[in-house]
């Protein structure tokens, strides 16, 4: 294989399994959110426990990434675990306070990646070379020499992940409904594509008003992807779309590239709509969309829960894509694209 070949296959492997891994680790926090709050006025013991756990989850967020991509690229289990060790070294989650490892929040998403892929370059660059020495030599080799790289790299990544979070606040105060509308856009993109939206969201830190548009952006592309293929798609294939994720249409849009124009026009409204409605969100909400109903339940949450901000939160998040969905169905339909353009099958 050559080395360009070696290259892509090494950033494919891992931004697929980075997305899978960011999702994994956050999705179990971010749905207990709301149980946990019942929950702790009535059994405190019991929202203490789902609490921990959910945070030890979201800490172990390098492990999952590095896993997923060991389990992607089909690494052995040795280099699956020389990989995590480096990923995890390098994720900046765990310092040392009074001689103690304090381990605390998800780490730097990217810098995770970028760790991930020289552990990965590294471990297939060593191959069956050292032979019995194998189970010696590569987790010591990769933990050193890649988490090494890691944690050299981490301030540097996370100055500029940082100031790319900050610039996209500060864009939000000068022109906050095209601002909307972009990072609608953009937010809908990344979840058709490779790269985690959570794992951007996370990584650059976006929150309120900003958040709430990625988070309606991507609810919009989804709802709009799962109607534009339903009549070729099963029930439970649609639903999946925005319950679970529309990642799962990238082949098609790789393949029939039209079908994302119409996406990007719902998510650019809905991420302006989003904007002058000062609809907020979080950080971890921000890449979800609806799946999980995840973006829902937050927005609410920020809201509280009153009946008109209850048929608000319904119209935004069902009604509005679902009637933006039909619109660009019927307008586009034989025109852009066929629905037989986003078949999925999963025998």
């Amino acid at each position: 294989m050559k080395i360009g070949q070696i290259i892509k296959k090494v950033a494919w492997d891992t931004l697929n399994g980075v997305s899978v891994g960011v999702v994994v680790a956050l999705i179990p926090a971010v749905l207990m959110n709301l149980v946990i709050k019942a929950l702790m006025p009535l059994w405190p013991d019991v929202g203490n426990t789902i609490t921990f756990l959910t945070n030890i989850a979201t800490a172990l967020l390098p492990v999952a990434c590095a896993v997923c991509v060991g389990m992607t690229a089909k690494l052995t289990s040795i280099q699956t675990a020389s990989i995590t060790l480096a990923a995890m070294g390098a994720a900046g989650n765990i310092t040392v306070k009074n001689q103690q490892l304090v381990l605390k929040g998800s780490g730097d998403v990217i810098n995770v990646a970028l760790t991930i892929m020289i552990a990965y370059l590294l471990v297939l660059v060593l191959g069956k070379k050292l032979k019995a020495y194998t189970i010696l030599l590569v987790p010591l080799l990769v933990t050193l020499v890649a988490g090494g790289i890691g944690l050299f790299l981490l301030p540097y990544v996370g100055q500029i992940t940082t100031e790319i979070g900050i610039g996209v606040e500060h864009l939000m105060t000068l022109q906050p409904i095209v601002m909307g509308a972009v990072i609608g856009i953009v937010f809908a993109l990344l979840i058709v594509s490779p790269i985690s939206s959570v794992g951007i969201a996370t990584a650059i830190g976006i929150h309120g008003v900003a958040a709430g548009s990625a988070n309606l952006g991507i609810t919009a592309a989804a709802f709009a992807l799962a109607i534009y293929g339903w009549r070729v798609n099963s029930i439970g294939t649609s639903l999946a779309h925005f319950l679970g994720s529309p990642k799962m249409q990238m082949p098609n849009l790789v393949a029939h590239p039209k079908i994302l124009l119409p996406v990007i026009v719902n998510s650019g409204l809905m991420g302006g709509l989003g904007a002058i409605l000062k609809i907020q969100g979080t950080t971890t909400s921000a890449g979800f969309g609806f799946s999980g109903l995840v973006g829902p339940s937050v927005v609410l949450e920020q809201l509280s829960v009153t009946p008109l901000n209850c048929l608000l939160v319904i119209f935004l998040y069902i009604i509005l894509p679902v009637g933006l969905g039909l619109l660009s169905n019927w307008l586009c339909q034989k025109r852009l694209f066929e629905a037989q353009d986003l078949a999925l099958h999963f025998d």
